[in-house]
């Protein structure tokens, strides 16, 4: 078998493996209920495949938030306002939180499995520190403005998935009233400072 053949099966059964593991996800009651094994009987593909590639189950989550995540890092590194580099920072921290919550919403399961996942702390996750990244540059450009490491972490507390999902499913939250609260939450964050 060639190599071009071998890597265009890998492609394949990695996005068979995604495909699958994004659908029962979205599907799971709980996202720990969501196993290796379960992911692969899906994706027709053997267990070992599926760790080869993916290294743990934690690592398979990783891989789906990445490809799920894309569209919204390139708005936010590159785009048009609102969420854009040249937004004003009064305008561009509520847009970059409410793409963080928007993006949870609608992967709630998947962004549930991702923080509960792995061990050690969630503040040196690399999906964690790229928000927190950008979340601080922007509040760095607010002259006066509040602490902006303090800061990113203190709103992008308002975005964890635990507190979505309790939102959400105790509370019954819709998802409109989330969002609007927390854009309410960051402009009196930010409201006592002078807009630059």
């Amino acid at each position: 078998m060639s190599d071009r053949k071998e890597r265009a099966d890998a492609a394949r059964n990695r996005e068979a493996v995604l495909v699958a593991a994004d659908a029962l996800f979205a599907r799971s009651h709980s996202p720990r209920s969501v196993s290796m094994d379960d992911v692969a009987a899906a994706a027709g593909v053997g267990k070992g495949t599926l760790f080869r590639r993916f290294g743990d189950r934690n690592g398979l989550i990783q891989a789906l938030y990445e490809s799920r995540i894309q569209p919204v890092r390139e708005a936010v590194e590159s785009g048009p306002a609102p969420l854009g580099p040249s937004t004003p920072p009064h305008e561009r921290v509520p847009a970059l939180l409410d793409a963080v919550l928007g993006f949870k919403l609608e992967n709630r399961h998947l962004a549930l499995a991702l923080e509960e996942g792995g061990s050690g702390s969630p503040y040196g996750a690399g999906h964690y520190a790229w928000w927190h990244g950008r979340l601080k540059e922007t509040l760095e450009r607010i002259p006066s403005g509040p602490a902006p490491d303090f800061t990113a972490h203190a709103l992008l507390a308002a975005t964890r998935a635990d507190l979505i999902e309790h939102l959400a499913c105790e509370l019954h939250t819709a998802p409109d009233r989330m969002r609007q609260d927390l854009t309410d939450y960051a402009t009196r964050v930010l409201g006592g400072h002078e807009k630059g």
